[in-house]
């Protein structure tokens, strides 16, 4: 896990993404966020790049590839398992089989968008301190 690293947010919903830019804004975290509305693009970025990843927060209803769909490319994609990057989904509304699903594809973290801007932006500050805390694997501090 690269602390330091970006944190990707893959989110269709134009309006969720904007208020996502204005929390993590406000935030003010050293990572630098990177946005898709398209996962196939986020996981052509995640092959191509040389960057490891901080985190990803997922929605996990998206056109081309659903949020399961990307999980698993990334997990039977060796050079991306390895980065240990912590994926979580971020989406609006859930279920019991779509939580399950997520937790047997050895998903981090399964989250509810709240509806408050002042909910939201306290679900966001906490996953990141956590995940801030968190050691990994592949995790060497300096």
């Amino acid at each position: 896990m690269n602390k330091t690293g970006p944190i990707v947010v893959i989110e269709d919903d134009i309006d969720d993404q904007e208020i996502l830019v204005e929390i993590f804004k406000k935030l003010d975290y050293k990572n630098p966020v990177i946005y898709f509305s398209d996962s196939e693009e986020a996981l052509r970025y995640l092959i191509d790049t040389e960057i490891k990843p901080f985190l990803i927060l997922c929605d996990l209803n998206m056109p081309k590839l659903t949020g399961f769909q990307l999980r698993e490319k990334i997990q039977i994609n060796e050079n991306l398992n390895l980065k240990c990057i912590p994926y979580l989904f971020f989406t609006t509304t859930s279920d019991q089989k779509a939580v399950v699903d997520a937790y047997s594809q050895s998903v981090q973290g399964f989250f509810v968008k709240p509806n408050s801007f002042e909910k939201l932006e306290n679900t966001i500050k906490k996953i990141v301190e956590y995940w801030q805390e968190c050691e990994a694997p592949n995790f060497v501090p300096n």
